[in-house]
């Protein structure tokens, strides 16, 4: 587990349903773990106590009831992912625009799936948390295959970076991913060059 920025906290962990590894965070100042899986040195390799288990989509409960059960604390997923989890999971929505812990607000992209959202953070210099529209793999920003983005990848993408072309108004510098390394530093230029968009000032 390293620290990527201060404050907050990233491990990555050999998925077995994707057979990859995958990201996870521990945002210490908001007291959230998002889209966690069990850290190889278990839970008690954390530098503090969580408060709330935050998924980003409906498709990363990962090890998201064992962090539940361990430190008694709810699970926040997308009021949209009623539909994917049904009863597997149980999890107190969030909606678009809500702030689901202090400095953290939850951001609707939809396109990829409707739960498909992203974190603003508002720690060091500020954050963006992605869930699985767009992935870091060998420093580069990219979009999955074209297979796993339905009948229409070429629209998905492009509403993809619309919409994270609309969060460039708001104040970042750091990308963290669910499914690659963490950018540290640099965060919103590389996003604007990935979406094409203008980094205007302000929400």
């Amino acid at each position: 587990m390293d620290e990527a920025f201060p404050g907050v906290f990233h491990w990555a962990v050999f998925h077995e349903p994707i057979q990859a590894p995958v990201s996870s965070y521990f945002v210490a100042p908001a007291g959230i773990v998002i889209d966690p899986k069990l850290p190889d040195g278990g839970l008690d390799e954390l530098p503090g106590r969580p408060e709330q288990v935050v998924l980003t989509t409906g498709l990363h409960h990962r090890d998201a009831q064992r962090f539940a059960d361990a430190f008694d604390i709810p699970v926040r997923a997308p009021e949209e992912a009623r539909d994917r989890l049904g009863d597997t999971l149980e999890f107190r929505p969030f909606a678009d625009r809500e702030e689901i812990a202090p400095g953290v607000t939850a951001l609707s992209i939809d396109h990829l799936a409707p739960d498909e959202y992203a974190l603003h953070l508002d720690a060091d210099a500020g954050a963006l948390a992605f869930a699985d529209g767009i992935h870091r793999y060998g420093g580069a920003l990219g979009f999955f295959p074209d297979d796993l983005l339905g009948d229409d990848p070429d629209r998905v993408k492009q509403g993809l970076k619309d919409a994270y072309g609309g969060l460039l108004t708001r104040d970042f510098d750091h990308l963290l991913f669910a499914h690659g390394d963490p950018l540290v530093g640099g965060g919103k230029a590389a996003l604007k060059e990935f979406t094409g968009g203008p980094a205007g000032e302000g929400d």
